[in-house]
């Protein structure tokens, strides 16, 4: 009777190595690595660390609104077309002149705050202090967009890496490529990029430290390259009877003029490129 026992044995370890051998080729078949590229990949201290600064910010901001004059608050909302920008502009433009500096202080935490954290709605804000301020306007907007974008430089330096290379892999790669290439002249490279639409903003934030984009860098080419599409959003702003919708302030010109800028900013780069050839 030991000889059936042996046979069984064996059968059951050649069933167990068939199993594992099986489970092995899901794992690396197209379904099983789409699975686990699919997992969530930021850890529970990464998570922890961006809910801790959030809560940071989100104190600060319901502190500051605190401090503020009464007004009625169920007029004050985060605009989401032309037509609720208009409607505050209209709410608000009074409360702007009674209490300019407690205004501004609250316009610039919330434009900030919704940059750091990418919620939508920024090109909004602009166009609000365009209609309330006028061209000085432009001197907030890019106040607040740059601070909100260092702010997001330094949020995704401590928890961007793993968030970014899951939703944009690819365009991650083409990034670090075009940065290696231009290392040398790397702040020409930045000014086009924040001038043009070529790449979204919100991905040039978050993906510049994880590419080592030096903060010097990064903020001078924010700074500087962000006063072209201010300027125009501001403008446009002036004039936000005669706006119908967000899509109007980037037309075919309006592109035209800033891709213009933005190859002056890379004409040093390229000048030296053609020296290197002769």
């Amino acid at each position: 009777m030991a000889a059936p026992r042996n046979v069984s044995r064996d059968e059951e370890s050649a069933a167990a190595a068939l199993l594992n051998n099986g489970s092995k080729e899901d794992d690396d078949s197209p379904s099983g690595k789409r699975l686990k590229s699919e997992r969530f990949p930021v850890s529970r201290w990464e998570l922890a660390a961006f809910f801790g600064v959030f809560l940071i910010f989100s104190t600060g901001l319901f502190c500051i609104y605190l401090t503020m004059p009464a007004t009625e608050y169920g007029k004050l909302k985060i605009p989401r077309s032309i037509s609720d920008l208009r409607l505050l502009k209209d709410n608000i433009a009074t409360y702007a002149n009674d209490y300019p500096a407690q205004f501004i202080l609250g316009y610039c935490s919330t434009y900030i705050f919704m940059q750091t954290f990418m919620i939508p709605g920024t090109i909004f804000m602009s166009l609000l202090a365009g209609a309330l301020f006028g061209v000085k306007g432009l001197f907030l907007v890019v106040f607040n967009a740059t601070a909100g974008a260092c702010s997001c430089f330094f949020l995704s330096k401590l928890i961007g890496r793993p968030l970014v290379s899951w939703l944009w892999p690819d365009k991650l790669r083409f990034f670090q490529a075009e940065i290696a290439k231009r290392r040398d002249k790397l702040l020409n490279y930045m000014l086009f990029l924040r001038i043009t639409p070529t790449l979204p903003n919100l991905f040039i934030n978050l993906a510049s430290p994880i590419v080592d984009i030096p903060f010097h860098v990064f903020f001078l080419a924010t700074f500087i390259g962000l006063i072209p599409a201010s300027y125009i959003t501001v403008k446009a702003g002036l004039a936000l009877g005669d706006l119908r919708s967000v899509k109007d302030l980037y037309d075919f010109k309006t592109l035209s003029v800033l891709f213009l800028i933005g190859m002056v900013s890379i004409f040093p780069t390229l000048l030296k490129k053609k020296k290197m050839y002769e």
